[in-house]
């Protein structure tokens, strides 16, 4: 605490020295928070991230099939519908 004491007289560098550490808890906290919003969120799944469907999940294989044309509209909607109550997804897949 010298140091601070001689800022008057020109002998340390007054209160100026507390902001490096502040400076540096900064850029340090703000690297962890865009870490932790992109490139971790990604790898564990975050809570407001929604489940991904499988590539042969029931479902997937269903919008496959009416994409390609292999069933039409109505019979999508019914087969969704019944595999929705027999996953548990509760919204309309889209």
């Amino acid at each position: 605490m010298q140091t601070l004491a001689n800022f008057g007289d020109g002998g340390g560098p007054g209160p100026w020295i507390l902001l490096f550490p502040v400076i540096w808890v900064l850029v340090i906290g703000g690297g962890i928070a865009l870490l932790r919003r992109t490139v971790w969120r990604g790898r564990h799944g975050g809570p407001g991230q929604r489940p991904t469907v499988g590539n042969d999940s029931p479902i997937a294989v269903l919008g496959r099939r009416f994409a390609s044309g292999d069933i039409d509209e109505d019979e999508y909607w019914r087969r969704l519908s019944v595999l929705n109550e027999e996953f548990g997804h509760k919204g309309g897949a889209g």
